[in-house]
């Protein structure tokens, strides 16, 4: 199979990466190992390649009025510089993705999607906007931009060096235009590990120099890449989901940490069936679990009180920050309070865990 490559790829290989298939993408999963790059996250920097990520440009006199339709959050609100997350859903109530909201200009935005779901997004939004007849433009721009995550407590300190804004003044969800070196790039406040830090578009023909120049000013900060494992246990630690695991198309945002961003005074696409949906209550619901027992709940395995089927992991791993196994589930909500002890049927065994309010992880302010 032909993967697909980041534009920062060569990097990866020179620093002698462990690439990985992740959806069709070539992607470093660990450079060092797992716990290292974890750990390197939450006290000091890492930096990571997230180019595969979709954006999606949204802008026309009726970009607000078509984003208010296609999506379950409202934004009436939403100022220039802001990002809101939303869920985007299919007719059914469905989520097909989870994506953030950056509004550039009145009437300006662009959508960043998960990698798996960036086509599937484009194609949706355009079908709608095709039907309704919305005055907009919808261009996806993925192709042509760069994406980085700078994530840990010295993060402003190092991309502060080497940018033209003021960072200390970019609040959490928010986000300003400025130059990297002689490069414009947008910076937000914001990521996927539970930690301070920053995410940075920039054109995909600059990324490259954006990295090396990170990795210079950073290296007296221990700053480290870091690849997709320790991302996935940096999200799980701080509460947060995977689109594609967590989240599917069959997942309805009543049934995970999601009912937030439901906004039931407007219309949206999915409202009706989610409304069906809210009057008969969902049967399950995701909830985080921590391990009583040894070992680790995976993806996939099945989860029962007594010898009644209650649940399934749709995620667990080792949590280096707790020094402790947890995971996300789907339970039956009988049984979803926290303190309810439940069995996970691990391989031929049975360990014992107990729900536990999410998230698993805070960090410090």
């Amino acid at each position: 199979m032909n993967l697909k490559r980041t534009p920062l790829y060569e990097k990866h290989v020179f620093l002698k990466a462990k690439i990985i298939d992740f959806g069709g993408w070539a992607m470093p999963v660990q450079y060092t190992n797992v716990i290292d790059e974890h750990k390197s996250t939450r006290t000091n920097a890492s930096i990571f390649d997230i180019c595969h990520m979709g954006e999606i440009k949204i802008k026309g006199p009726q970009a607000l009025a078509f984003l208010q339709y296609c999506l379950t959050r409202n934004l009436a609100d939403q100022e220039t510089g802001q990002i809101k997350l939303s869920t985007l859903l299919n007719c059914k109530g469905g989520i097909i993705d989870d994506l953030t909201v950056y509004k550039t200009d009145e009437n300006a935005y662009i959508l960043v999607t998960n990698a798996a779901t960036r086509e599937r997004d484009y194609q949706w939004l355009k079908e709608i906007q095709q039907n309704k007849n919305y005055d907009c433009l919808i261009k996806d721009i993925s192709d042509t931009t760069g994406k980085i995550d700078l994530q840990g407590p010295c993060s402003e300190e190092i991309l502060q060096n080497i940018s033209s804004a003021d960072l200390k003044n970019v609040s959490y969800y928010h986000f300003v235009q400025s130059k990297i070196m002689d490069t414009k790039a947008t910076i937000s406040r914001s990521g996927y590990t539970g930690e301070d830090g920053f995410e940075i578009y920039a054109p995909a023909s600059q990324i490259n120099l954006i990295w090396d120049k990170l990795m210079e000013t950073g290296r007296p900060f221990g700053l480290k890449p870091a690849g997709l494992g320790a991302r996935d246990t940096l999200r799980l630690e701080a509460g947060m989901m995977l689109n594609e695991q967590d989240i599917t198309e069959d997942i309805s945002p009543l049934e995970v940490p999601y009912g937030w961003l439901i906004d039931w005074n407007k219309d949206f696409v999915g409202k009706s069936a989610l409304e069906v949906f809210k009057k008969n209550g969902p049967a399950k619901k995701l909830v985080g679990f921590e391990m009583i027992n040894r070992g680790i709940a995976r993806h996939g395995y099945k989860i029962f009180s007594g010898k009644k089927e209650i649940g399934i992991v749709t995620s667990g791993t080792f949590a280096p920050s707790l020094n402790k196994a947890i995971g996300l589930a789907f339970l039956d909500k009988n049984f979803s309070l926290p303190d309810t002890v439940i069995d996970v049927a691990i391989r031929e065994s049975i360990s014992q865990a107990k729900v536990v309010k999410l998230p698993f992880y805070k960090r410090q302010k």
